[in-house]
């Protein structure tokens, strides 16, 4: 327990440093896009007809201030997000950006993680059976849904969904809520009505993570079938799927666990084009609203950095839990 524990601290630990660096390198990038916030945002106010002055910018920056020094700025920002969950103002909207963001970021990542589970509740007992399958039209059949998954981009799945959607039933499905819930408190009826339209995201976000996941099952089950510990428990007659899932399944589901935050990083980048096709009110639109669009970057920051939060926490958990199950990973951290 005592070993464990140690392992878990030790985790918790590289975790928070993670953070600590992210944290820097998101706020360096903020700092190196051409112009700060105050040039930015009074360059914006004069596309508005309105007259901006050098003394204008520099009163800006005070008030902001932009003023003080680099590492001074940086450990304020960095005290107000691990303290209070405080993001500050947008550079363009002058809003909070906790307001901004709102609910935006928790649907994000909902829809992310449930195209996550998705993936892998269809890939690993799918990619199991096409290892230990020996019938060759099973095996070409999933081969080909595999890299047809892998070929296809989502945003194409998206695009040929709503046009069939649209032809056949007269509705695009677009949108995470109807007409008459998009403004409305939450409530069961407004869940329910999200429910009912975020299924299609999920599906669309979890096709290629699920030919990705397929691929990587069948790679690691092929590999580990054919080793000398897998014989040895056959000979003591040992078979079937008590065989499967005890011996291979366990050691090549370890690495497919450990790639859950690569898996969640992939699908949440793929989530701001599929936003975009689908009108999704949700933190992959306002990215590409606050990069491309508007050069917010403190709104983009925040959104990045709330990203890497949940993929450091993802792994972290993965790691705790499959140290859980198997003392070599603990063992293979403290020696």
């Amino acid at each position: 327990m005592l070993q464990f524990a140690r392992f878990a601290a030790t985790r918790a630990a590289m975790a928070v440093f993670t953070l600590l660096l992210v944290s820097l390198i998101v706020f360096t990038l903020m700092e190196l896009v051409p112009g700060d916030c105050a040039e930015r945002y009074l360059a914006f106010k004069n596309t508005q007809g309105q007259s901006i002055t050098v003394e204008d910018i520099e009163a800006e920056r005070i008030r902001l201030g932009l003023d003080r020094p680099f590492l001074e700025r940086w450990t304020s920002w960095l005290g107000n997000v691990f303290l209070h969950g405080d993001f500050g103002q947008s550079c363009i909207l002058r809003m909070d950006i906790n307001n901004l963001l709102g609910d935006k970021f928790l649907i994000s990542l909902g829809i992310c993680l449930a195209a996550l589970v998705f993936a892998y509740l269809i890939a690993i007992p799918v990619g199991i059976i096409a290892a230990t399958s020996k019938s060759p039209l099973l095996n070409n059949v999933l081969r080909f849904v595999s890299y047809l998954g892998l070929a296809m981009p989502n945003f194409l799945l998206a695009l040929i969904i709503i046009l069939i959607s649209t032809v056949m039933f007269g509705d695009t499905l677009t949108g995470l809520f109807s007409k008459e819930y998009r403004d409305a408190p939450w409530s069961f009826d407004k869940l329910m009505d999200f429910l009912s339209r975020a299924w299609l995201p999920v599906l669309i976000l979890g096709w290629s993570a699920t030919a990705f996941a397929l691929q990587t099952v069948r790679a690691l089950m092929s590999d580990e079938i054919g080793k000398l510990y897998v014989t040895a428990a056959e000979a003591r007659g040992i078979s079937g799927a008590r065989l499967l899932w005890r011996y291979p399944a366990r050691h090549a589901l370890g690495p497919i666990f450990n790639s859950l935050g690569f898996d969640l990083n992939r699908i949440f980048n793929e989530l701001p084009i599929v936003a975009l096709i689908m009108t999704l009110t949700e933190a992959g639109a306002l990215l590409i609203e606050a990069l491309a669009r508007s050069n917010d970057q403190q709104l983009a920051g925040a959104i990045i950095f709330l990203l890497t939060a949940s993929i450091v926490a993802v792994n972290f958990l993965t790691d705790v839990l499959l140290a859980l199950v198997d003392p070599r990973i603990r063992k293979g951290i403290l020696g």
